[in-house]
């Protein structure tokens, strides 16, 4: 219930810029697929999880307890550097994942173009937008879907991260 505040502004915030760029001559801006912005989030996200850290996640970082002492030293360093790569993982997820639909879109876009011959061919460009008009709309469509999903996984991984970094230790 602590970071029930922050979950839900990430996933509203994530999900608003997703369905905003959406839209057609007013949104179209790929916000969460700039790495700018995806960082931002997953260094706010790296700082809040380690700042709520116990002690139980730090020992398990640094000092593994029923660990060989020889392996220790091995995976503290593989532990150390988890710390840093499930922000990375967040920050390329979700910047990937846009941007890989947008990239798709304007692909079958340039199908107008590529069968046009860049507007030599009349009947090429006709066909190339008969190819172009449905893929484009089904991938709008299935972009939509995408913005939803992006959305709910960057909160459930945030959510995870801060649950491992702040659960007591069972025995």
């Amino acid at each position: 219930m602590k970071f029930l505040p922050l979950l839900m502004s990430i996933f509203f915030f994530i999900l608003g810029l997703n369905l905003w760029g959406q839209v057609p001559f007013l949104g179209s801006t790929n916000v969460t697929g700039n790495l700018t912005v995806t960082m931002i989030m997953a260094v706010i996200v790296f700082i809040i999880v380690n700042i709520n850290g116990n002690s139980h996640y730090w020992t398990h970082i640094f000092w593994m307890p029923g660990v060989p002492t020889f392996v220790k030293p091995l995976l503290s360093v593989v532990e150390f550097m988890s710390l840093f790569i499930k922000p990375l993982t967040l920050m390329l997820r979700l910047a990937g994942n846009i941007s890989a639909g947008h990239i798709a879109i304007l692909s079958f876009i340039g199908l107008i173009f590529i069968f046009g011959n860049s507007g030599e061919s009349f009947g090429g460009g006709l066909i190339g937008t008969a190819m172009a008009v449905p893929l484009t709309l089904f991938m709008m469509a299935i972009e939509l879907i995408v913005a939803f999903v992006q959305a709910f996984v960057f909160t459930l991984l945030t959510a995870s991260y801060i649950g491992a970094a702040t659960e007591e230790h069972h025995h």
